[in-house]
């Protein structure tokens, strides 16, 4: 597929895409580094249409680094569940000083909200409790976009590893820029421009997420111990 021919018909209509335009995608961003790939779709897609969300975890200074120097004025989406660390919204106050950063914080239904806390959903139904304070409110914010950009790199969970650059995730086209990014290029990427890891990092916790739901520990496995549960449910 010619460059002309794709962004016509990811601008027209990037939700409806056929299964051979998002395998064409896939094989013309293949070679590319995850840099290149996110300049690329700013080209190949409406810089407008395209949704982006943080975490402000472990080391999402990598991430949004590479997209605050390419779109400056790209908005990016943080999921307040209202149970993060108090350490994870300093993180996010430091690097949205430091990239000048435009945050929209997504928050659940305050009624909804309020029943995670009043039954401890976490410890009862923490699907559940997911999906009220991070799916629903990210299904809502999406319904305004066309393409959503994500940080996930494959090495992180055994789900991960299989997914594709481009793919489509409810009605959605899902970008990967760094799905194939080893830890070691992160990790060297991060040192080359002196970059900051969460706080929590120097602690032991490599994965951050809710504060009910993290413990210290090696890549995911501090994520809901005690359960096989390693995806809070957006990616899936």
């Amino acid at each position: 597929m010619g460059n002309a021919q794709l962004i016509t018909r990811v601008g027209d209509n990037s939700a409806g895409l056929s299964r051979d335009a998002i395998e064409d995608l896939n094989r013309t961003y293949a070679p590319l580094d995850f840099e290149a790939r996110i300049r690329r779709v700013y080209q190949d897609f409406a810089p407008d249409k395209i949704m982006v969300t943080s975490s402000f975890a472990a080391t999402s200074a990598y991430f949004l680094h590479i997209i605050s120097s390419i779109r400056p004025e790209q908005k990016i989406h943080f999921i307040d569940t209202g149970y993060h660390f108090e350490q994870t919204l300093d993180y996010k106050d430091y690097l949205i000083e430091r990239f000048k950063l435009d945050v929209i914080d997504l928050r659940a239904d305050s009624r909804q909200h309020q029943i995670t806390q009043d039954e401890q959903m976490w410890r009862t139904d923490p699907d559940l409790c997911c999906q009220v304070n991070k799916v629903q409110p990210l299904e809502d914010a999406k319904e305004n976009y066309d393409l959503w950009i994500s940080s996930l790199m494959g090495w992180q969970t055994e789900h991960r590893a299989g997914l594709e650059i481009f793919e489509e995730r409810r009605g959605m086209i899902k970008f990967n820029p760094m799905i194939d990014v080893t830890r070691e290029q992160r990790d060297a990427y991060i040192a080359d421009h002196d970059l900051p890891f969460h706080p929590l990092v120097q602690e032991g916790y490599h994965s951050i997420g809710c504060s009910h739901c993290t413990w210290k520990g090696e890549g995911r496995e501090g994520r809901w111990q005690g359960s096989s549960k390693t995806e809070c449910g957006i990616h899936l």
